[in-house]
């Protein structure tokens, strides 16, 4: 496996919290914040993977049909869409 390094700034109570984290895992800080990103990197992956098969599978008609269903009427309060300039 090839490393690539990236110089991490991170504001000190983040830093002090993974480093307590990482301290309570019996792991290094820098294998603790690898392991952080790649979770985190999965599970963006498999949404973006997920969305991609669920949109496969839609028609505009099927939107269409759905929309239809809305009834015709005012928003809520606060629901309003902002005015054009």
């Amino acid at each position: 496996m090839s490393k690539g390094t990236y110089p991490l700034k991170l504001p000190a109570s983040i830093k002090a919290a993974a480093a307590r984290l990482a301290k309570e895992d019996g792991v290094s800080l820098n294998q603790w914040i690898a392991s952080a990103v790649a979770q985190k990197v999965g599970a963006v992956e498999t949404a973006g993977a997920f969305f991609k098969k669920r949109a496969r599978d839609t028609h505009a008609e099927d939107l269409r049909a759905i929309l239809a269903l809305v009834p015709d009427r005012a928003p809520d309060p606060g629901d309003e869409l902002p005015a054009e300039p």
